[in-house]
């Protein structure tokens, strides 16, 4: 994955990687990943958790470490990594195009929080969302919750930009789709090169997005400093 350093922390056109290898769209899971419940699998995460706490030589007698395997495993599957699970996939909800609007419609600056599969440490940044409306529209809070979903789960950013963007185009039976993320990795910044100042940039432009005109407006918009 290509770094980019760069001042603003929305990626400039010529900063942003279109041309991601990846291993597949899709996450992989295996077959069975949801044949225990949820309280199962956090008991085995807190034991097997407690286990590596013990070989790293931490005393969990200690009041500050004794609950830290309950919470990480509370943490991991209610909270970071919520979004393995299909059954809390958001529920989308359509409106009636009433206004017949059938310009681009942009959601900027969604916060969201994920995690490197490589190293399980956060990765953090902003995502930028526009469409062309197909007859209805999506309610706004709905794209946030959708980018949410997909980055509450060990990914890699080029993954989670394109399941982004198909989750839209399915949702909205519309190829006229783009999503730009712009993020900061901590296996990066925290460990290995202890880079500080680089951030990365994926893209995915389908249907009118490959218009260079649409392209422009878009990036142009999402780097302007409009709130």
């Amino acid at each position: 994955m290509k770094q980019k350093e760069t001042s603003l922390n929305i990626p400039h056109e010529d900063e942003l990687d279109f041309d991601h290898v990846r291993s597949s769209d899709e996450t992989p899971l295996r077959e069975d990943a949801f044949e225990l419940d949820d309280e199962i699998k956090m008991e085995l995460i807190s034991k097997h958790f407690k286990e590596i706490m013990q070989i790293l030589g931490l005393d969990l007698t200690d009041d500050s470490l004794r609950g830290t395997p309950d919470r990480v495993a509370k943490m991991y599957v209610k909270e970071v990594f919520s979004g393995l699970d299909p059954k809390n996939k958001p529920h989308v909800r359509f409106f009636e195009n009433k206004y017949n609007y059938d310009q681009m419609l942009v959601e900027k600056d969604i916060t969201f929080y994920s995690h490197c599969e490589h190293h399980f440490v956060p990765i953090y940044g902003k995502a930028h969302v526009a469409y062309f409306p197909n007859g209805k529209v999506i309610g706004l809070s709905k794209i946030n919750r959708i980018v949410q979903y997909y980055a509450k789960r060990p990914q890699v950013q080029e993954r989670m930009t394109i399941q982004i963007a198909n989750e839209l185009k399915q949702s909205l039976h519309t190829e006229d789709v783009a999503v730009v993320l712009d993020a900061t990795h901590m296996c990066v910044s925290s460990r290995g090169v202890n880079d500080t100042n680089s951030q990365t940039g994926t893209a995915h432009f389908s249907g009118k997005f490959k218009e260079q005109t649409f392209k422009n407006e878009f990036l142009n918009y999402i780097n302007s400093n409009t709130k």
